[in-house]
């Protein structure tokens, strides 16, 4: 999944205006335009798309998270400079002050079962034994149960469009 997917699918979800998510980039202690916001949420082929940056996404995953639960005393950390998708997953999980089971009901939603502790490894230290990266397809599916949960679709629809073939 690219950068800005992920950004294009969190601002659906929570439905952020622009307003809104220049706000979040600023509490991040980065702020942005309005046309950036609108190149980075363009579709890839468009002439004028730009690519969303890792220290990008990651201060915008970082206003979200004081938005949710309120600024730290002191300074912010510098956004990362490389995202994985562990890293996204485990900023939305503070964000939202989701707990594992939060997650695996997330990840159900959106079809997809796993156990506690094959979780548990997206959220060690990438040097410990039981490490594991976290794929597209996991985050993918974390994030279409987000938006079921927070943006649940009109009654009916979202069974159609299972049933033929689209997550």
């Amino acid at each position: 999944m690219t950068n800005n997917d992920i950004l294009r699918r969190l601002r659906y979800t929570f439905d952020l205006d622009d307003s809104k998510m220049m706000a979040l980039f600023a509490l991040a202690g980065q702020p942005v335009t309005r046309a950036q916001i609108s190149n980075w949420l363009k579709k890839e082929d468009a002439p004028d798309s730009q690519e969303c940056s890792d220290p990008e996404l990651a201060a915008f995953l970082d206003g979200l998270i004081a938005d949710k639960r309120g600024k730290k005393e002191g300074p912010s950390p510098p956004p990362e400079k490389r995202l994985t998708n562990n890293i996204i997953i485990r900023k939305l999980k503070i964000a939202l002050e989701l707990k594992d089971e939060d997650i695996l009901a997330l990840l159900d939603l959106a079809r997809m079962t796993m156990s506690k502790h094959e979780l548990s490894a997206f959220f060690r230290k990438p040097d410990h034994k039981h490490y594991r990266d976290c794929k597209d397809q996991v985050l993918r599916h974390f994030l279409k149960g987000l938006q079921c949960t927070y943006r649940p679709e009109p009654a009916g629809k979202e069974d159609f469009q299972w049933k033929q073939g689209q997550p």
